[in-house]
């Protein structure tokens, strides 16, 4: 599938440090949803929407994520002389993910923040690029990623991922200002609000960590850390960046079509293994008996009599 976009990063540096202690000496983009880490949606949603080049920035301790990709022919042959077909074939099918995303990988290295990993895989790039964050969980029909590239193709600006949101929700995200409705979910934006209280919120909208960044986005980035440099102080946030570009220039939010799951957190990540194991056609069926079988239903408005 050829695409107007080649190049997406994977910031993959992070503590983990909301579901401690289960991250303590487990990367969360490690962590299963269903029966693949949660790192492995992401790569999978970049392949199949056509992209060709995935960074992975990555810090200490993360080195099960490259192992994880990583070709293992020892296993296989040994799979296969065992007589486990399946499993051969599935180990063999991660390794190739590698091969046609080309996943490379990169140590972050600067300020704190999101946008640094950004900044990092950016140098020496002068194309657009898609940022995916490794813990966000998508199913949608037409891929999130393919989304976003459409959005790109259909403006030539910067884009984000926008979901719909409860009012109550808006101290959880950055809410975009809406400046114009395009139609199919498109929305040109002036900028985000990072977490307002309902009654502040510009918009019903959520911006929930799926970008398409252009060089002058990487530019502001560049320009950040420039100011970070002489003062030392703060920290490096890509929606910083996008902010600073959205007074001068066009930004735009796709509403995504799809559901989301955000594993970044015990709740929301419990949450999605839930919604995972009921869409398995072996798995579903059983997660609901149990549930039944623990919490039956119960007759109301009957009352027991004797006679």
């Amino acid at each position: 599938m050829a695409t107007t976009i080649r190049r997406a990063v994977i910031p993959a540096a992070g503590l983990g440090s909301r579901l401690l202690p289960l991250t303590k000496a487990t990367p969360k983009e490690m962590l299963p949803v269903g029966d693949k880490p949660v790192i492995e949606h992401t790569v999978r949603e970049l392949v199949a929407s056509g992209i060709t080049d995935i960074t992975i920035v990555v810090s200490g301790g993360k080195s099960l994520i490259q192992d994880h990709f990583r070709p293992n022919p020892a296993l296989v042959e040994q799979l296969r002389a065992d007589g486990k077909r399946d499993y051969a074939d599935a180990v063999e099918e991660v390794a190739e993910l590698s091969r046609r995303g080309h996943i490379t990988y990169l140590d972050q290295h600067g300020p704190y923040g999101n946008g640094t990993p950004v900044l990092n895989a950016a140098r020496g790039v002068d194309e657009p690029m898609l940022v995916l964050w490794p813990d966000d969980v998508f199913v949608a029909e037409v891929p999130r990623a393919q989304q976003l590239v459409r959005a790109f193709e259909a403006t030539s600006a910067p884009v984000l991922a926008l979901m719909p949101m409860a009012p109550g929700d808006s101290q959880r995200y950055g809410v975009p200002v809406v400046k114009e409705d395009l139609d199919d979910g498109l929305l040109r934006i002036t900028g985000l609000v990072e977490k307002p209280k309902p009654e502040d919120a510009p918009s019903a909208y959520a911006a929930i960590g799926g970008y398409v960044i252009t060089p002058a986005i990487v530019d502001e980035l560049r320009e950040q850390t420039r100011r970070w440099n002489e003062h030392r102080t703060g920290e490096i946030y890509l929606t910083d960046a996008i902010n600073a570009y959205a007074t001068r220039r066009a930004v735009y939010g796709q509403v995504i079509q799809g559901r989301w799951y955000d594993t970044g957190n015990p709740a929301d990540y419990l949450i999605a293994q839930f919604a995972s194991a009921l869409a398995h056609p072996e798995y579903g069926p059983v997660l609901r008996q149990l549930v039944r079988d623990i919490d039956p239903p119960t007759t109301t408005g009957l009352t027991a009599t004797t006679t």
